[in-house]
């Protein structure tokens, strides 16, 4: 393009949006909605979860164990009680944050069987939506066929609680299914790779869904489903504060409809500061490898890890992904969790020296960023760390490690958005600062 066909937003762009830093301490702009202790701005009560990961006292943030509970029930226990009376536990914790109680067997059974029954699509849904429109990123994709089930809705507009609840379940029903069936468009249509569509099986929990959907063979273990299970359990909800819950918060409370809403979710987890952070983590990961000849050798990992912090390696950021989070201090309960069910499987498979180098990076870099910039603040691994390595144990194409947190954390989303329409009663409009002087045209 010649300069002269060129518009001055291209040159000026970084001029006409910068602000100078000044502005947010002068008027003590909580930028991210974040106190100047990291804290975060309480914007709102909620009875749905809770993610605690420090104590304030005195004025001070002490740093704790990181827990997370939802509607007041550990995580840990979740998670535990569905491991130990052998069953799949996503459902039960969907059940759990919509309707606000542990489902008793009954109630569990009838939810199971809502789920199964939504999961089918409208008509011609496949061909004409997911086949025709296949997407470099299966996000935008999961986006973009949200927004136009509202067009399948003859009740689309209808706001009542049968409604919503109906909706949700089946959104929660559809995601895993439509997430899959975009992923073997995208392979077939830009990579020219032959395509096997394989339909829902009846009965399947939503990780069996997932597995079985996706593979070519449809074949998994039992223990490969349980681990795809804890995953979606960990990651069901994270508490109101996070980005793409308040996006669906603050859709809520203007009174739209609930496709838009979760559209708009999905497009924020989609971002590499917040769902899409496991493909940074996975890069970076990916990186050290490849640099360190020795994953066994401490001292080498150590070396590199020193490379990155100081900005001499990876994406020169000086940041060691999937160390460190907004909230947990000592600890994440969902990396803890994530950990251990790793471990287990990773035990005497070609995948357990990869696993010993996570801990050796979850290990050491602590003390690294500790020598670099002092020992002040608390650092500790995030779900991150050991997600995208679960994923890769179990088969899971990079391609739909952020989906598969969409597909789980649906239940977290309807869960808020029922919460705002019955007792948020007042748009979220937050203020914004003007620092422009009037000018008149001459």
């Amino acid at each position: 393009m010649a300069d002269n066909d060129r518009l001055d937003f291209y040159k000026d762009f970084e001029s006409v949006n910068s602000i100078d830093p000044k502005y947010y301490n002068r008027y003590d702009v909580k930028r991210g909605l974040r106190n100047a202790d990291g804290t975060g701005v309480l914007a709102g009560i909620t009875k749905i979860s809770n993610v605690h990961g420090y104590m304030v006292m005195d004025d001070e943030v002490v740093p704790d164990q990181g827990r997370l509970t939802f509607r007041g029930y550990s995580i840990d226990d979740l998670v535990r009680h569905a491991r130990e009376h052998d069953h799949f536990g996503f459902e039960a914790i969907a059940y759990l944050l919509l309707g606000g109680s542990v489902p008793d067997g009954d109630q569990l059974a009838l939810f199971r069987r809502k789920i199964d029954e939504a999961r089918e699509l409208p008509q011609d849904f496949v061909a004409d939506v997911i086949m025709k429109g296949a997407s470099a990123n299966i996000m935008n994709q999961l986006a973009r066929c949200v927004a136009r089930l509202y067009s399948y809705d003859p009740d689309c507009e209808v706001m009542t609680p049968e409604h919503e609840i109906d909706t949700a379940i089946s959104l929660i029903s559809r995601l895993p299914r439509i997430m899959v069936l975009a992923y073997h468009a995208k392979r077939a249509f830009m990579f020219g790779e032959s395509m096997i569509m394989h339909r829902f099986v009846p009965g399947q929990s939503t990780a069996e869904t997932i597995l079985s959907m996706l593979r070519y063979d449809r074949e998994y273990t039992h223990e490969e489903a349980v681990m795809l299970d804890v995953m979606l359990m960990i990651h069901a909800e994270h508490g109101g504060g996070n980005n793409s819950t308040f996006t669906t918060r603050v859709l809520t409370s203007t009174g739209t409809d609930p496709y838009s809403t979760y559209t708009a979710a999905i497009g924020s987890l989609k971002g590499p500061r917040h769902g899409g952070a496991n493909a940074r983590v996975l890069a970076m990961q990916d990186d050290l490898k490849q640099n360190v000849a020795d994953w066994d050798d401490e001292g080498q990992v150590a070396d590199y890890l020193r490379k990155i912090v100081n900005k001499e390696a990876f994406d020169r950021a000086g940041l060691v992904y999937g160390m460190g989070h907004a909230v947990y201090t000592l600890s994440d309960p969902r990396a803890v969790i994530c950990k251990q069910y790793a471990s287990k499987l990773a035990e005497g498979t070609e995948f357990e020296r990869e696993y010993r180098l996570l801990e050796a990076i979850e290990r050491l870099t602590p003390e690294i960023i500790a020598e670099k910039k002092g020992g002040g603040k608390k650092i500790c691994a995030n779900v991150d760390m050991y997600s995208g390595f679960v994923y890769r144990m179990l088969g899971i194409p990079d391609d739909l490690f952020t989906p598969i947190f969409a597909c789980s954390r649906m239940a977290g989303w309807a869960a808020h958005r029922f919460e705002e329409m019955v007792s948020g009663k007042r748009i979220i409009r937050p203020a914004y600062k003007s620092i422009v002087k009037p000018r008149s045209l001459q």
